[in-house]
């Protein structure tokens, strides 16, 4: 396929459902060959896939926790196996668990900050080697979240993890900057998406929401598509160490009800 990521290779993790679905669309779109992460939804998957191959792309699939490191390695191997290089990491899997912080479980703690941070941590670090072994420059961009920096109450884990994954992303944008690789991170807001599904059907508590955004609506996982390809290409080749928020201005708005 033709565009602007023609010839390149990117991972997206969790793309069998939700923002990390839209990027790899999106991505196949504009010409990249895809590997498909999911971690237990191998239906999502195959939607995703078959998405991308209705029109033209070409992606695979390649089931993986993230939060594992033998499941880190063998997404690594089948991508170098199976399409011969990688281009392009998207750090999109990501769990959230909601808790009083007086009440939060070693259990939970582990499974939000293995997922978020472990995972994208040691994945970029796989990537990094290999990119680093072929002396070959690439793209890291990771889906953060408005939390990196915003507080969400009830959600002391998610915000620890994702205020560690831009501190990552500033670090890791000077130190892998003289091999050619730029890191950076997009932190959506309110974006409609399956996991918000219980929000966007409860009206009082999306209408208080809605107050909070100065653009009057939620995002859409396309919207998020959109700057990751961005992202990804060359027209921002010039472009790391930076947080592009996404979230309709609630950042600037936002109060604690």
């Amino acid at each position: 396929m033709s565009g602007r990521l023609a010839g390149k290779v990117s991972i997206v993790t969790g793309s069998s459902s939700g923002i990390g679905q839209s990027i790899a669309i999106r991505l196949a779109s504009e010409g990249a060959s895809v590997v498909v992460n999911y971690s237990s939804r191998p239906e999502g998957a195959d939607d995703t896939r078959a998405q991308i191959e209705a029109t033209g792309g070409k992606a695979i699939i390649v089931q993986a926790n993230v939060s594992k490191m033998a499941d880190i390695q063998n997404l690594m191997d089948e991508t170098w196996k199976q399409l011969g290089r990688c281009d392009i990491l998207v750090n999109n899997a990501g769990i959230e668990k909601e808790a009083d912080f007086w009440d939060v479980t070693e259990q939970d703690y582990d499974a939000v900050l293995d997922v978020n941070l472990k995972g994208a941590f040691f994945l970029t670090q796989a990537f990094v080697r290999r990119l680093r072994d072929a002396k070959q420059p690439g793209r890291i961009i990771n889906i953060s979240s408005v939390h990196e920096d915003m507080v969400f109450p009830h959600f002391s884990t998610y915000c620890a993890s994702k205020g560690a994954m831009r501190m990552l992303m500033r670090n890791l944008s000077v130190e892998l900057g003289p091999l050619g690789i730029t890191v950076n991170n997009i932190a959506p807001g309110a974006i409609a998406t399956p996991i918000n599904k219980s929000l966007l059907e409860d009206k009082p508590k999306l209408d208080a929401l809605l107050k909070n955004i100065p653009l009057g609506r939620m995002g859409t996982p396309e919207e998020v598509a959109s700057l990751a390809a961005f992202l990804a290409s060359d027209e921002a080749a010039y472009v790391t160490g930076s947080t592009y928020v996404l979230d309709g201005g609630l950042m600037r708005n936002y109060h604690e009800q």
